[in-house]
C-alpha cells in the first residue's frame, strides 16, 4: 500500500486538498485516508483512480458499521459527508431525491415540515446517511409495519466498475443489463460500488402515537402475549424485550412487551381498548410527546458493556425459541423475525468464537442466519461477521460481485465469504 502522505497528495489532486484528511474515530480502523468528493462527478473520478492503480477504497458513513467489518483498513475511504443536498421533494407525490451523504434525520427534519417521514428507524438517524442506509440495509422496530430500505427505495445512483454513474428505478424506465439495481445495492456494504444519489417513497406521520408496555413473569409468556397482538391489532412495532432491557429502558425488571401504534384520536382509543384486552390489567400506555421519547429510547437501545452483540433473523414463528436457546439479553422484532441480542462477559476468543459458533447454529435450525453486529478487538480474530449463505446463493453473490467490481477494489475481503 502507498505511504498516506502519497495517498492524500493523490487523491488531493480530485478533490481538492482541503478535502482529504485523517480518519477520525471509527474512520482509523477502516480507512488509511479519507477523501470527501463534492459531487458524483468527483465520486467517479475516485473509483477511476482506484481501478488504475489497483488501490482499495470503502465508502464511509459514521464507519461503525464498517469498523467492525474489516480487521484491516482500506486505502481511501470516501466520506460523503459533503454530498448532503436534498435534489427534489415531491410532497403531493410523497417522493424524495437526495445525495446518499444527506442524514435520515436531516431528511425527516425537512420532511416533518410536511407531515411526513421516511419511515425508516436505525439507532441514531442523525449518525446514519442515506447512503450508509441502503448499503447496510439499516432498520429498527418500525420495519414491522413499514418493511426495511428496499421496501421504499424506489430509485439509486452509484458510481460503479469503469468509474461509471449508473441509475436503477426511480425516473429510469429500465434498469441496467437487466438486474433489479434497488435489489442488489441494498445490503451490498459498498462491495460493488458506491451510492450517490437514492430516491424514496416517504409516508405520512401518524397524527396520534400511543405505546402500551406490559412486563411478564417469564420470556415465553410474554411472546405469547406478542403474538396474540399481531395477530389482531394493526400495529406500528412490536418488540419483545429481555429483563436486563426492560430495567435499561424503564420497564421493571421482567420481559416485556412494548407496542406501539397510531392514527387519529378515534383509531388511538380503540386500539387502547384492543391492546389492554389482550395485555391485560397491568398494561402501562403513554402518548404523544411520552411516546414519543420512550419509542426514540427504544429505537437507540445499545447495550454500553456488552461483549459480542449480533443480529439473529429467523422464521418469525421460531423467534422465541432460539433467543431461549441462545441465553442471552435481547431485543426482540416479534413479528418480523429478528432481535438484537448480547452478552456482557466473555472469558477468553475462544469463548467468542464458541458462542458465536452455538448461535449461528441456533439460527440455522430457525431457518435464519446470524450477523456479528459488535465484537472487542481481542476477540476477532477467527471470528466471521457474516454467516455462510448456502452454496447456491453464494455462487450467485459471487458472480455479482464478478460482473459489478472485476478489479476487486471495492471494500474487499470482508463480505460474506471473503467477497
Amino acid at each position: 500500500m502507498k505511504a498516506a502522505s502519497e495517498l492524500a497528495r493523490e487523491f488531493g489532486a480530485i478533490v481538492g486538498d482541503a478535502h482529504v484528511r485523517e480518519p477520525i474515530g471509527h474512520e482509523a480502523r477502516a480507512a488509511t485516508i479519507v477523501a470527501e468528493p463534492g459531487d458524483a462527478d468527483e465520486v467517479a473520478e475516485i473509483v477511476r483512480k482506484c481501478e488504475a492503480d489497483a488501490i482499495a477504497l470503502a465508502a464511509l458513513g459514521s464507519a461503525s458499521t464498517l469498523a467492525q467489518m474489516r480487521s484491516t483498513p482500506v486505502a481511501v475511504g470516501v466520506s460523503l459527508a459533503r454530498m448532503n443536498r436534498v435534489i427534489a421533494y415531491e410532497a403531493d407525490d410523497m417522493t424524495v431525491i437526495a445525495e446518499a451523504g444527506l442524514t435520515l434525520g436531516a431528511l425527516n427534519d425537512l420532511a416533518a415540515t410536511h407531515g411526513q417521514r421516511l419511515p425508516l428507524d436505525p439507532p441514531h438517524p442523525d449518525r446514519v446517511t442515506l447512503g450508509a442506509l441502503v448499503a447496510a440495509s439499516h432498520s429498527g422496530p418500525i420495519r414491522l409495519s413499514e418493511g426495511t430500505a428496499r421496501d421504499l427505495l424506489i430509485g439509486v445512483r452509484f458510481a460503479g466498475h469503469d468509474a461509471r454513474l449508473i441509475h436503477g428505478g426511480g425516473r429510469v424506465v429500465k434498469n441496467v443489463a437487466g438486474y433489479d439495481l434497488m435489489k442488489v445495492m441494498t445490503g451490498s456494504f459498498g462491495t460493488i460500488g458506491i451510492i450517490t444519489e437514492t430516491t424514496f417513497k416517504v409516508r405520512p406521520i401518524p397524527e396520534r402515537y400511543t405505546i402500551a408496555a406490559t412486563a411478564f413473569r417469564d420470556a415465553d409468556v410474554a411472546f405469547a402475549a406478542a403474538t396474540r397482538l399481531h395477530d389482531a391489532v394493526p400495529l406500528i412495532h412490536l418488540e419483545v424485550v429481555s429483563a436486563a432491557v426492560a430495567s435499561a429502558l424503564g420497564y421493571g425488571e421482567q420481559p416485556g412487551v412494548i407496542a406501539g401504534f397510531g392514527g387519529n384520536g378515534q383509531e388511538v382509543a380503540h386500539l387502547i381498548a384492543q391492546v389492554g384486552a389482550i395485555l391485560g390489567a397491568g398494561c402501562e400506555v403513554i402518548a404523544d410527546g411520552e411516546a414519543i421519547a420512550a419509542y426514540g429510547r427504544l429505537r437507540d437501545f445499545d447495550p454500553p458493556d456488552a461483549a459480542l452483540c449480533a443480529q439473529i433473523a429467523v422464521a418469525p414463528a421460531e423467534l422465541a425459541s432460539c433467543l431461549r436457546d441462545c441465553r442471552v439479553e435481547y431485543r426482540a422484532h416479534a413479528g418480523s423475525g429478528v432481535a438484537q441480542i448480547f452478552v456482557s462477559n466473555a472469558a477468553s476468543a475462544e469463548d467468542v468464537r464458541q458462542t458465536v459458533a452455538r448461535w449461528r447454529e441456533i439460527a440455522h435450525r430457525g431457518r435464519g442466519h446470524l450477523r456479528v453486529t459488535r465484537i472487542g478487538e481481542e476477540f476477532r480474530a477467527g471470528v466471521s461477521i457474516f454467516d455462510e449463505p448456502p452454496p447456491a446463493a453464494f455462487a450467485l453473490m459471487r458472480r455479482l460481485k464478478t460482473a459489478f467490481d472485476p478489479r476487486g477494489i471495492f471494500n474487499p475481503g470482508c463480505f460474506v465469504g471473503g467477497l
